[in-house]
Formats: structure tokens, C-alpha cells, sequence
């Protein structure tokens, strides 16, 4: 048995001559394809708006970003050329810090790829191992005695440590930027932030709003107001049935517009007199007559409308849920609020969530039961280590069935045989393609049991995401596939020979280099392309409107950019992180192609996010960041096992093997305290606001909307009036400089740079120039009329208590109607009728929609229907009798 799996799993010869051959067949493939789907972008760029640019037209005007010429490469140095402080005005911190990290590991592995690759390549190619293709570039071709391993030990010491560097760099310049966002008037002055949901909260106190107000009524300012959740399964049912009958008939007007449109220029073209088309008919209920479609889906709105009405007066008789959102009149207590112990009975409201949007809040998970929801989580968490083992199963099948050697037995595969080329294009695309599918319908039912265990917020669901699909990734994709070879040869090997597992452990794991690169190349090159591709959305954004939007209102929802996967699109990166470090002196030549992926989907993801990505509902103030970096310090804890098994397994009884074997617990001891200091200085200090930051702004209420000072002094003031303002500007340059730059590159080097180029603290900076100030949140309509939800402070306590209801609760007794007016009188007489029929409850709308001359719908973006949410009859009427027809 041992015999066999030795000759399956273990051939030596051929896997260190197939290793450049499958290395190099992958780098031509990814390389090919990756240069002719880049070309296809910067070809379909300007002919497709749509897809490739819709921030430029189709979100609110101030957090649009400028066209772009149609020069084929003139998209790269226009993001390029756009200012970080830009990035965050107008996608926020979450945005800049995900970009940021990613341009921080594209500097770390550029350095380490420069390093490693002078001083370590020419060591192991030059080593005495006599190993052939790339394991000769690897630490396997140095014999067990050699000292020229010092280096790689003194080298990797010195990569942890500038890694370590930069991570509490980036932390300190994002614990800044973050306390900078909490108290920005922007955020602060918004009711979320002064808000806290608490679930789990007891019958009694659901039922007795001032009881519940009293216990937070201790806090810094005390409480505003007290909105206990409540739910309705009849209101939510006609609230279902209303938008649904709206869409009907907002669907059914917009196709009688096209007709009547068309009668009408067949008979101007004729000479002849137009006569209007019947209304169509449908059945009244499911054994009813036919009567005219307009009017009883009018009347049906109508009814559904007053239910909706006459619950808005009863809403506080409604069912009440175990939770309750808590505002405050200081951002303070709120931030207090969800780190105190609330109280001191088990369980009893023990989950308080900050930054409360209603978008975000899952309804139906906050009637649950506490100890129900610590049972689901023990459950959805069993789960979890079961489906890692299914799919560790499935996965190490399916690369096993795909494996060249396996699949050359068979007749239908004999073509392999003998054949290098096929077999490197195979052994370096087809594994590892079948990898990156399998790994893609992952996240979806980790977000099942996610939510599943009663998680409120959506926002939190994607946080706690992060870390499973990371350590999934790690286990599944990493140790498991990329390993599984090395870790069956041990094993082969080791099958009445114990002692031989340690020795083998240096000879197999650098065989997985192969793999390593394989998958990095594959992401870096062909996942980078059709990231800027988006193909599947080239191919929706025009297919859907064609096939499916019929009425403006879908057209209009068609263009609205895509969203950002963060919860996926994270523990990816971290993975390579983790991949390029843990190899970074196993074998040099991985970290090249590592620098090379993120330098790639830097440059990408700066004009995804600033041309096609808008995820307005992902607004946590950079929370995730914190989370990439603890999956980065995961990273340097397996690098460093990975060298101490190396040099175990190159131990040899001398004083030389003894004192690698210390240096390297050395280097882990360092590192370990280094997180404790990340843990205890940073980390407290991310989530919640500081009491001295709170009373910091609270003494001096201008500075809060301030980029904070990172450099440390400020400049002089000076006599001259125009002075201390240019003064100010330069500072604030300095500022985003080192921010920028400041957590990998030592601050002596940026004020040397500062000092020696003045004019890059100059640039753009002028004497007129008035100082920043944040913007103002306002109370605008933005696109199709709805008005932003996360309203401020001055809101009466009435429409914050309808504004953070459930979704039904929240709906309002009318509902418009967005369809083309066509050129027909008659046409527009029927609208007025469909008005009547919704008894005051329905508003037509036929500004911003149109019938082009060749018989299509066409919606204009900028359009923004205004008082379509009004409260009440008089409302509509009104807007009825204003508005132009």
C-alpha cells in the first residue's frame, strides 16, 4: 500500500520537471487572456456608459465623479490623478480604507519581491540540494548544513518586523480617520448615530416605554426617544398586495401609452381621425366578471391605501418585538450604551448595535428569543465545521478527479500522455479554475446560517462573514487543495517510518509552490480582467431593459450601479496576503506575481469604485478594515510556523540548527507581542467613540469636521490675513500626505520630502481658495424622489418613530405611478381618471419619462420625482393640482 501511494503521489522526477512547464503554460494562458479582456474594457469603456460609468449620471450630483475622454488608455491616469480626500467624499471610509489596503500589501510584497529576489533567488539557485525547474529557486535546494539559511532567517525577521510596522502604522492613522468620521457633522448630526438597537429586551419593558427610557436615561445627555419594534402580518399583506397591484397598473398604463402612441402618428400619418384603443379587461378575483383593468386596479389600490391608513392610527396597538431602538441627545451615550452591561439577567438584552440604518435592519430576526438565538448560533456554528468537512471532502474529490495523472488512465484523456504542453496547460488552469468555482457558492450559504442564527443587521451579518469565509478559505483553499499532494506524499512516505515525516516536510511542502503561483497567477491576471470587465452586468444591463423593463420606473432602477461584494471580495485578498508571505522565502518568485495582483486590482478598484461601484447602505466607517487586519496578522502567525517546521525539518545536532530553531521562536515571540499591543492599544479604541474625543469636539464643535493632524505640530501663524489661511491649506496637504504614505514609509523620509519638493504641499492651493468645510446633510430628494433615511436630529419625534419602523409600518397610505404621457389628449384624460378611481390615494407622474419617435420608453436619470411621499390625502391633492401634466 505504502509502495503505491508512493508511486501515485510521490513521483519526484516528474514533479520537478512538470513545474516549470505548468508554470509556464499558466503564466502564457492568464497573461493571454488577461491582455485580450483588458483591451476589451478600454475598447467598450466609452460606447457603454451603462455599464462602465454609471456614477457619472446615475447617483446624487455631488458624489458623481467627472467623464472620462475616450482615449483607450485615457481611464488610467485619470483615477490615478483623483485625490484620496476625493475618494472619501464620495464613497466614503469604508471605500478609501478597502483601497488602502490594498495599496499598502502592493507596496509591502514590491518591497519584499525586490528584497527576496536579490538576495535570497541567487542563494538557492546557487545551493548544493541538486533540485531541477523551479524548486531550484526555492529553499529546498540548500543542503540541511548550509548557513547560508541565516539569510533567509535574517531576511524573513526583517519582513515581519517592517510588516508589523506597517499594520500598527496603517492603525494609527485609521484610528484618526475614523474618530474623524464619527464626529463629522455629516454622520454625528444624523439620528443613527445617536441610536442603538436592543434586542432581547423583556415583555415588560417592550410594554413600558418610560420604564425602558429610564434605564438608559443615565447616560451623558439622556434619552429622546423610545421606539419599541412592532410588527403586523395583515398590514405587511396589504402593503405586499398594494406595491404589487401598483406595479401591475404602472405596468399596464406605460403599454397603453405605446398604444395609443402609435394609433395616434399611424392616423396623423393617414389624415385620418384617431379613435382611442379600448382599455384592456381582466377578471375580478378568480371566479369574477371581466371589467375594465384601470379602473378596478385603481379602486384595489384604493382600498388597500385606506387599510394602510386606518393602521397608521392603530400602530401603537400593534404586536410589539423584543426590541427596541434607543436615541439619544448625544452621539456619546449611544456609543456607551453598546459597551455597558444593560442587565444583570441572563442573556436579557446582551446585544446592542450601533449606527442603526432601517435598511439595514433585518425585521423578522428581532422577535426572537435570546436563549433561541444562542442555540441557533451554536447550531449555525456545528454547521459551519460540518460544511467545512463536506466540503473539504468535495473539494479534495473533485482536484483529485481533475489531477493529469488520474485522468491520463483513462482513454478519452490518452491524448495527455507524454504531451508537456497539454499537461501544463492543464495541471496549471483546470484545477485551479474548478477551485475558484467551487469556492464562489460558499458564500451564500454561509449567509443562510448567518442569518439563520437571528443576526439584526445585514451590515453585521457581512462583518462576521469576513472571518468564516476567511478561515474556510485558509483551510479549504490553502492547506487542503494547494497542500493536499505534499501533505498525501508525507503521508505515503511515512507509513511505517515515522521518523521520516519531519525530513519530508522540507522536501514536499516546497513542491506546493507550483500551485501557489498557479492560483495567484490565475487570480491576478484573469480575475483582475473580468473584475473590470463585468461581463455578466455587460450582458444584464443590456439584455434586462430589453426583455424585462417596460415601464420608466424599471428602466430607471436598470441603471443603478452594482454593488461591492465586500464579504467576499476581503478574505480573497487576505488569502494572497497570506500566500505570497508564507512563501516569501520558500520560494522568492511568488512574491513578484504577488505585488503584481495587488497592483492590478489596485489600479482596478480605484475606477470600480469611482466610475461603477455605489453601495450607499455599506457605511460603517471602515469597520471591515480592522478585520483584514487581524486576517493579515493570521498570515504572519502561519509564515512563521511554516519557517519553524523548516528548520526543523533542516536539523541536524549542531549548535547551527540549535540557534535557527531559537531565532525563529524569537521572531514568533516578538510577533506575538506585538498583537498584544495591537490588541490593547488600537482595537478598543476602533469601534466606539472616546469619552476624550466626545469631549474634545463637544469643547470645540469646528474642529469635528477637521481632517484630523497627523503630523503632529501645526504651522505658525503669521501677521499677514492671507497667511494663516494658505497656512491652513498647506497643512492639510501635509496631512493627506501622510496619510497616505505614512505607515510605510518612515516619517523622516516624508518630511524630508516635504521639505526638499515644497511644491507638493503647494499644489492646487490658492490665496481665494475658502477653507473646507463638511457639507451639510440635507433633506433633498435624491433619485426617484425617496428621501434619505438616515434623517437627522431635528426631525419631529413623529417621523423618526414612522422612519425607523418595520417596512410595512414605514409605508405610506398613497402610492405614484411613473408612466410616459405620450401624444395623445385622450391618453392623459385616462390618467386623470386613475386618479379618481384611487379616491386622493394615487399620484400620476409623467415628468422625466417620454415615448422616443421610434415607439420606446426612455426615462431621464437626472430626474427626481418630488412629493411622492406625501403623508396624507391633502398632500396628493396637492401635488395634483401643481404639477404639470
Amino acid at each position: 500500500m505504502a509502495s503505491f501511494l508512493n508511486d501515485v503521489f510521490n513521483d519526484k522526477s516528474k514533479d520537478e520537471s512538470n513545474s516549470l512547464t505548468t508554470f509556464l503554460a499558466s503564466l502564457v494562458f492568464n497573461i493571454g487572456v488577461a491582455l485580450v479582456i483588458f483591451f476589451a474594457f478600454c475598447i467598450l469603456r466609452p460606447r457603454f456608459r451603462r455599464v462602465y460609468a454609471p456614477r457619472t449620471y446615475a447617483v446624487e450630483r455631488e458624489k458623481r465623479s467627472q467623464k472620462i475622454g475616450d482615449g483607450i488608455f485615457a481611464w488610467i491616469p485619470a483615477v490615478l490623478r483623483i485625490p484620496d480626500e476625493d475618494i472619501i467624499r464620495r464613497s466614503g471610509l469604508d471605500t478609501y480604507m478597502f483601497l488602502r489596503s490594498i495599496r499598502t500589501m502592493f507596496i509591502m510584497f514590491s518591497v519584499i519581491a525586490v528584497v527576496t529576489c536579490g538576495a535570497l533567488l541567487p542563494i538557492n539557485i546557487l545551493g548544493t540540494g541538486g533540485r531541477r525547474g523551479l524548486l531550484q529557486l526555492s529553499i529546498s535546494n540548500l543542503s540541511t548544513d548550509s548557513y547560508l539559511i541565516w539569510v533567509h532567517i535574517g531576511i524573513f525577521a526583517l519582513l515581519v518586523c517592517w510588516v508589523m510596522w506597517s499594520i500598527v502604522g496603517e492603525l494609527r492613522l485609521y484610528t484618526q480617520l475614523r474618530m474623524w468620521w464619527l464626529t463629522n457633522p455629516e454622520n454625528s448630526s444624523r439620528a443613527n448615530a445617536n441610536m442603538v438597537l436592543v434586542t432581547g429586551v423583556p415583555e415588560k419593558l417592550v410594554k413600558d416605554e418610560g420604564r425602558l427610557a429610564d434605564i438608559f436615561d443615565v447616560l451623558p445627555g439622556g434619552v429622546r426617544q423610545v421606539i419599541v419594534s412592532r410588527e403586523s402580518k395583515e398590514l405587511a399583506a396589504a402593503v405586499k398586495k398594494r406595491d404589487g397591484l401598483a406595479a401591475r397598473l404602472e405596468k399596464m398604463l406605460t403599454a397603453y401609452a405605446l398604444k395609443c402612441t402609435k394609433l395616434s402618428d399611424r392616423a396623423a400619418a393617414k389624415g385620418t381621425h384617431y379613435v382611442a384603443p379600448g382599455h384592456p379587461r381582466l377578471r375580478a378575483g378568480v371566479w369574477g366578471k371581466r371589467v375594465d383593468a384601470f379602473e378596478y386596479l385603481a379602486s384595489e389600490i384604493a382600498m388597500c391605501n385606506h387599510f394602510i391608513a386606518q393602521c397608521a392610527k392603530t400602530r401603537h396597538e400593534f404586536k410589539p418585538q423584543s426590541a427596541a431602538l434607543v436615541l439619544f441627545n448625544q452621539q456619546i451615550a449611544a456609543h456607551l450604551a453598546a459597551q455597558a452591561v444593560i442587565d444583570y439577567k441572563p442573556l436579557s438584552m446582551g446585544r446592542v448595535s450601533t449606527n442603526v440604518d432601517p435598511q439595514d435592519v433585518i425585521w423578522t430576526s428581532l422577535d426572537m428569543n435570546p436563549w433561541s438565538r444562542r442555540i441557533r448560533g451554536y447550531l449555525s456554528f456545528v454547521a459551519y465545521v460540518g460544511l467545512t468537512i463536506v466540503w473539504t471532502l468535495a473539494t479534495a474529490f473533485l482536484m483529485g478527479l481533475v489531477q493529469v495523472k488520474n485522468l491520463a488512465i483513462l482513454d478519452r484523456f490518452s491524448w495527455l500522455r507524454g504531451n508537456d504542453v497539454a499537461i501544463g496547460l492543464f495541471s496549471g488552469i483546470v484545477p485551479s479554475a474548478l477551485l475558484a468555482l467551487l469556492m464562489s457558492v460558499l458564500p451564500h450559504l454561509l449567509r443562510l446560517l448567518l442569518r439563520l442564527e437571528g443576526t439584526p443587521t445585514r451590515s453585521e451579518i457581512n462583518l462576521r462573514l469576513l472571518h468564516r469565509l476567511f478561515f474556510f478559505q485558509v483551510w479549504n483553499v490553502y492547506l487542503v487543495t494547494i497542500f493536499s499532494s505534499s501533505i498525501v506524499a508525507i503521508t505515503a512516505n511515512a507509513v511505517g517510518n515515522p521518523k521520516e515525516i519531519v525530513g519530508l516536510v522540507q522536501t514536499q511542502v516546497p513542491l506546493s509552490a507550483t500551485n501557489v503561483l498557479t492560483y495567484v497567477l490565475l487570480l491576478a491576471f484573469i480575475g483582475a480582467a473580468k473584475e473590470i470587465l463585468q461581463g455578466v452586468p455587460l450582458a444584464l444591463r443590456y439584455l434586462v431593459p430589453i426583455l424585462f423593463a417596460r415601464t420608466p420606473r424599471a428602466l430607471f432602477r436598470a441603471e443603478t450601479p452594482s454593488r461591492f461584494d465586500w464579504a467576499t471580495n476581503i478574505p480573497t485578498h487576505s488569502l494572497i496576503f497570506l500566500m505570497g508571505f508564507s512563501y516569501s522565502f520558500i520560494a522568492p518568485i511568488v512574491n513578484i506575481f504577488v505585488a503584481v495582483y495587488f497592483g492590478l486590482f489596485y489600479l482596478i478598484y480605484r475606477y470600480q469604485f469611482l466610475y461603477v461601484y455605489n453601495d450607499q447602505r455599506w457605511s460603517l466607517g471602515g469597520l471591515s478594515f480592522p478585520k483584514a487586519v487581524k486576517q493579515m496578522l493570521v498570515a504572519v502567525y502561519i509564515s512563521e510556523v511554516y519557517l519553524l517546521l523548516m528548520m526543523v525539518a533542516k536539523f541536524e545536532v549542531s549548535a547551527n540548527a540549535i540557534m535557527r530553531i531559537v531565532v525563529v521562536l524569537g521572531v514568533m515571540a516578538g510577533t506575538l507581542g506585538a498583537h498584544l499591543y495591537i490588541d490593547d492599544v488600537y482595537m478598543p479604541a476602533i469601534k466606539y467613540l472616546p469619552l476624550k474625543k466626545a469631549a474634545d469636539v463637544e469643547r470645540a464643535p469646528h474642529l469635528s469636521g477637521e481632517i484630523p493632524d497627523v503630523v503632529g505640530k501645526r504651522l505658525g501663524s503669521s501677521d499677514n490675513l492671507q497667511e494663516p489661511l494658505l497656512a491652513e491649506q498647506r497643512q492639510r496637504r501635509r496631512n493627506w500626505i501622510f496619510i497616505m504614505y505614512g505607515s510605510v514609509v518612515p516619517a523622516f523620509l516624508l518630511r524630508l520630502a516635504v521639505w526638499t519638493f515644497p511644491s507638493v504641499v503647494r499644489a492646487k492651493v490658492s490665496l481665494d481658495e475658502a477653507p473646507h468645510m463638511p457639507r451639510q446633510p440635507t433633506e433633498s430628494g435624491n433619485r426617484l424622489g425617496m428621501r434619505d433615511s438616515r434623517l437627522t436630529l431635528g426631525e419631529d419625534a413623529a417621523e423618526l418613530e414612522r422612519s425607523f419602523a418595520c417596512p410595512a409600518i414605514r409605508a405610506k397610505p398613497v402610492c405614484n405611478l411613473w408612466v410616459p404621457l405620450g401624444n395623445s389628449v385622450l391618453f392623459a384624460r385616462l390618467l386623470w381618471e386613475v386618479e379618481y378611481y384611487g379616491q386622493g390615494t394615487i399620484l400620476v407622474i409623467t415628468q422625466g419619462a417620454e415615448i422616443s419617435p421610434r415607439g420606446k420608453v426612455c426615462a431621464d436619470m437626472d430626474f427626481s420625482i418630488t412629493g411622492v411621499e406625501a403623508m396624507d390625502k391633502e398632500g396628493v391633492a396637492y401635488a395634483q393640482r401643481t404639477r404639470p401634466m
